[in-house]
Order: C-alpha cells, then sequence, then structure tokens
C-alpha cells in the first residue's frame, strides 16, 4: 500500500493515521532530522490535527519520532554510536528469539512463515522494495512470535522500531539485497530442521551484516554533507 493516501475511513483512524505516517518514516519519504509538517501531513492523509498529533505521539514512543520543546516533531536520526548500541541489543534478540522458535514453532506456524519466505522471494524477483520490506519484518517477527515468550516480544517490538528505517534503506544495493535473500533461505532452512544453534547464527549474522551497511550509508551521507559544506 502507498503513503499517499485518498481518504482515511473513520473506524480505526488512529491506527490507520500512524500506519501511513510510519510507512512515510520508514521508507524515506520523510528524511531523517526532517521536522514534520504538521499541515502539509494533514492536507496528505485528509485528516485533522488531532489524529495525526496522536499518531506522531505514539511513534514518538516507538523511537521513530523525536518530540522537541518549542520546534515540534521531527523524524529521528540515530548517531553512529545509537546505530551500534542498538544493533548490538539487536543482534541477540532476533538471534535468541530463533533459538527458541526452533524448540516452540508449531507446525501452523512453520506453514506460516514458509508462505511468507515464498512471497518475499517473489517480490524480491520483481524488486519490489516495498512489499519485500514488509514481508521480510513479518517473517522476523514471525520468529520472535513463534519463540513464545512475551517479555522477549516486548523488548524485541520496543528495539526494532528504532531500526525500521534503517533495515529498510539496508537493501536497496543490489549485491547487499542479494545476500540478504540468501541468508533467510538459510534461516528457514534452519527452522525447517529445528536446528536452534544454527538459526541463531544466522540471525546474529544478518543484523550484524545489516548494521555494516547501515553504517556504510551513513558514513557516505556524512561525507556527502561535509564536501558539499566545504
Amino acid at each position: 500500500m502507498p503513503a499517499e493516501i485518498l481518504a482515511v475511513p473513520r473506524a480505526a483512524l488512529h491506527e490507520q493515521v500512524t500506519h501511513r505516517l510510519r510507512q512515510m518514516l520508514v521508507e524515506g519519504q520523510i528524511s531523517p532530522g526532517a521536522k514534520l509538517n504538521e499541515r502539509a501531513l494533514c492536507e496528505q492523509l485528509k485528516v485533522s490535527r488531532t489524529p495525526l498529533r496522536e499518531a506522531i505521539k505514539t511513534l514518538a514512543a516507538e523511537g521513530l519520532v523525536e518530540l522537541l520543546p518549542n520546534r515540534g516533531a521531527i523524524a529521528v536520526q540515530l548517531t553512529e554510536a545509537d546505530i551500534l548500541d542498538t544493533f548490538e541489543v539487536m543482534a541477540d534478540l532476533e538471534g535468541l528469539s530463533g533459538e527458541l522458535a526452533a524448540q516452540r514453532v508449531s507446525a501452523s506456524e512453520l506453514a506460516e512463515i514458509q508462505a511468507l519466505h515464498f512471497e518475499m522471494k517473489a517480490a524480491y524477483t520483481r524488486r519490489d522494495l516495498s512489499s519485500y520490506y514488509r514481508l521480510n519484518a513479518a517473517i522476523h517477527r514471525a520468529f520472535n512470535a513463534a519463540a513464545k515468550n512475551p517479555v522477549l516480544s516486548a523488548t524485541y517490538n520496543q528495539v526494532n522500531a528504532r531500526l525500521q528505517a534503517l533495515r529498510f534503506r539496508s537493501n536497496q544495493d543490489g549485491d547487499k539485497w542479494a545476500r540478504a535473500m540468501h541468508e533467510h533461505d538459510r534461516m528457514v532452512q534452519a527452522l525447517v530442521q529445528r536446528d536452534g544453534a544454527a538459526l541463531r547464527a544466522e540471525l546474529v549474522a544478518h543484523l550484524n551484516h545489516k548494521r555494516d551497511v547501515v553504517l556504510e550509508l551513513l558514513r557516505i551521507n556524512e561525507n556527502t554533507v561535509s564536501h558539499a559544506s566545504s
């Protein structure tokens, strides 16, 4: 679903506005560090300021938006230290999710993950990054859900929210996207074999590769800005 919206139904308005604004932030339609223009967003999403401001507060709690006194809301821009710290925690959360999922996944959950993986492969073949990312995120959430640990899930969701936009942008390079797809093939194979150690290792390596790509992009952007200003 594109982030450009025709009309927002009254039912579940808050949830829908939050979803659409989150999508704009994750997919870079609102750049990191940019101020959220409430008037423009209200026009684009066809809502009043009240549901928009509620959505902004929700996304601030998720870590995608920062609320600044007397300045309004800006899209979060993580520093290199923030990225390193967050990926360090996320890799362990992903790894633990995979290890527990291999022990506890039900037949229906396994079938759903395999179906999502098949759909994601099709999106990759089409080079449909938006659909690929949506399915990719669903697979990672499914691994976490199959671990059947509510405390782990709550922590996972909180930390993962900070990384959504970075994970989306890390797949925009052809070679790195292909590697990520191959890594997912091995993850699903490990889950099918119920090999918790292998799935943990694949997920940790996958997150570390994402971290490295994100840091590379950050440094390229910083160098570009530095050269432009000098």
